[in-house]
């Protein structure tokens, strides 16, 4: 089975994808938007090419595991993925990803963040964190 990460922004959808076989995520870049429907285009020509079976969506919880407005525009984008796609979408929760990421930025010089978030090599790189979480948590669960 093949898999889909995503990590939904206003401004780009970082994308990674990974398979049964391997259970490894990997980075394939991201999609620039200004609405929610602008990468479902995107989205649906990878699922059909990489022969998607289900979609993995961040889902930004609260610390305090409430639903927040971030949430509540994911779960918006996570029905359109749904209706428009027709796959399983399932969301698993991404606090801990986005601090791994932010380990990332931290590392990196300004001009060189800069850079790599207009490249969305910061947003795919936390899709696949978050589709290598759901890797990771369907091992210990087996």
């Amino acid at each position: 089975m093949n898999y889909l990460g995503i990590d939904y922004g206003t401004k780009r959808v970082g994308l990674s994808v990974g398979d049964d076989a391997l259970r490894l995520a990997v980075p394939i870049g991201a999609v620039r938007v200004k609405a929610p429907g602008d990468a479902v285009s995107r989205i649906r020509e990878i699922v059909n090419f990489r022969h998607i079976h289900k979609i993995i969506v961040g889902y930004p919880l609260n610390m305090d595991d409430t639903v927040g407005v971030q949430a509540r525009e994911v779960e918006r984008f996570m029905d359109l993925l749904r209706r428009e796609i027709g796959i399983s979408v399932e969301p698993v929760d991404e606090r801990l990803s986005s601090e791994n990421v932010g380990d990332l930025r931290r590392r990196r010089s300004i001009k060189n963040r800069r850079s790599l978030r207009r490249k969305g090599a910061i947003d795919s790189a936390a899709a696949a964190l978050i589709l290598q979480d759901y890797f990771d948590a369907q091992s210990t669960h087996q």
